[in-house]
């Protein structure tokens, strides 16, 4: 994942916005006897309680890259059994398999993630899941303009271009990815709306995640001048209502169940 530095407390504005969606993909896991779950990509912990709620006795793991975000989860948590674990989801290798392995909004910032679909299932224990949720937004103005600004001069000069979120594929790649022997499969997508409150919301939001590398990559002088561009268009993208800023996300869902002849 990339090595540029994770804001913990602007992630988390919208913490309740960010966290339905792995609700939604946990109501659907039917492992109700899950001794041991790994969270990869758990950031800062927002999703733990969610996991203790409806594993009360479950040992879980939370693994995520980023130091600040681990940082934040361990100050948050007051469990024995749950713990956290600096790594590469590229590098994933359990000792022990888990029953459930999950990752909310996490895998989109692997270039490579559905490639490493086969190795993280590896790590799943017999009749266990893996459960993923990813962001399918790439086509809506939020993302699309983004790209489009840092694709501009001057800002095309201090941007890599490969520290941009790559889109994620459709569903019905994801659901053949996982698809394989012993395995059964099952996906939707859901198309949240979210009423966010402020001046700039999505800006807000999107600052902390996808526009988080094209934000610190520009220098001092040019970031302002970018951040007003951007807020700006966005501002006109998703306009304030009465009852605030209304921001469609699509979200994509795929859950894959081991056969208790494997693992």
């Amino acid at each position: 994942m990339p090595s540029t530095q994770w804001n913990p407390g602007a992630y988390l504005t919208y913490a309740s916005e960010r966290t339905q969606p792995f609700i939604d993909l946990l109501q659907r896991v039917r492992a109700p006897r899950a001794d041991r779950i790994v969270d990869l990509g758990c950031g800062p912990g927002n999703g733990m309680p969610v996991l203790r709620g409806m594993w009360p006795k479950a040992w879980i793991t939370g693994i995520d890259s980023s130091q600040e975000m681990l940082q934040r989860a361990g100050e948050a948590t007051d469990d024995d059994r749950i713990s956290y674990a600096r790594a590469d989801i590229r590098d994933l290798h359990l000792e022990a398999k888990a029953d459930l392995i999950v990752s909310n909004a996490a895998l989109q910032w692997i270039p490579e993630h559905r490639e490493l679909l086969p190795a993280i299932m590896d790590n799943v224990a017999a009749e266990g899941a893996l459960a993923v949720q990813v962001p399918g937004n790439f086509g809506a103005p939020s993302h699309r303009l983004l790209a489009e600004f840092a694709a501009k001069r001057p800002y095309a000069a201090h941007i890599d271009p490969e520290s941009l979120l790559k889109p994620t594929a459709e569903l019905s790649d994801y659901m053949l990815d996982v698809s394989l022997p012993g395995w059964e499969v099952e996906a939707w997508e859901t198309r949240y709306h979210h009423v966010l409150q402020g001046q700039d919301p999505v800006f807000d939001w999107i600052s902390a995640a996808a526009a988080r590398p094209v934000l610190e990559a520009l220098p001092a002088d040019v970031r302002e001048e970018f951040i007003a561009e951007y807020k700006a268009a966005l501002r006109e993208a998703y306009p304030a209502t009465r009852i605030g800023t209304i921001l469609p996300f699509r979200r994509l869902f795929f859950i894959a169940r081991r056969s208790s002849g494997r693992g």
